[in-house]
């Protein structure tokens, strides 16, 4: 199954390491992050998990509940658990989903067969509290993910659905955003009162809070 941008992330119930999960439910009103890994006792794999564990007071203060998943078995996710707690520091503080059937892996195309038809891609949706996908991000199976990079991408999501804004290329929060052109300078002046600077007609940097 190919997902798009904008499709309504497809529901599902499967078991976890925090119990069954029926997934839009567990949601609720949140955002998510759920990430897939190749497979249990694996390096980057351990060094990743840690990383999300360590940025819980990130997530909580974008209102994002992250979830991982892999093919292996619940018994085998929580023995690796005590391997990324003993080695990054860090006890694991999100459910990780034990998808033996690849019932989810399935619904969401995370087995790409040219990379590995018996492992999961490092895949990444971001989903928002309609429940619709509105990132994409594969990774090879060799390559940890940069999660300072999502949590970007998430800050850029939240400010321009709260602004109609977009943001320009490497923007981080608290820097001018762009008016998009859909929006004429007379909408702007009543949307964005603080005024602008305009580069081209079609490129109007705005500060927003």
């Amino acid at each position: 199954m190919t997902l798009q941008l904008g499709q309504t992330a497809p529901d599902f119930e499967q078991d976890s390491t925090e119990g069954p999960i029926s997934f839009h439910a567990w949601l609720g009103a949140s955002w998510g992050v759920l990430f897939s890994h190749p497979k249990d006792f694996t390096p980057v794999c351990t060094t990743e998990l840690g990383q999300v564990a360590r940025l819980k007071p990130e997530w909580d203060r974008r209102s994002v509940r992250p979830i991982a998943l892999s093919v292996d078995p619940v018994e085998s996710h929580a023995a690796w658990a005590g391997d990324i707690a003993e080695t990054q520091g860090q006890a694991v503080n999100y459910p990780i989903l034990a998808d033996a059937d690849r019932r989810v892996a399935s619904l969401y195309g995370m087995i790409h067969p040219q990379s590995d038809p018996n492992l999961t891609v490092r895949a990444v949706y971001v989903i928002d509290p309609d429940k619709r996908i509105r990132l994409i991000l594969t990774y090879p199976p060799s390559t940890g993910r940069n999660f300072q990079e999502i949590l970007r991408a998430i800050d850029s999501l939240q400010l321009t659905d709260a602004e109609q804004v977009a943001t320009p290329a490497d923007w981080l929060p608290g820097e001018a955003a762009i008016i998009p052109p859909s929006l004429s300078d007379e909408a702007a002046r009543s949307r964005f009162p603080q005024g602008w600077t305009t580069l081209k007609p079609y490129l109007r940097m705005v500060q927003v809070p």
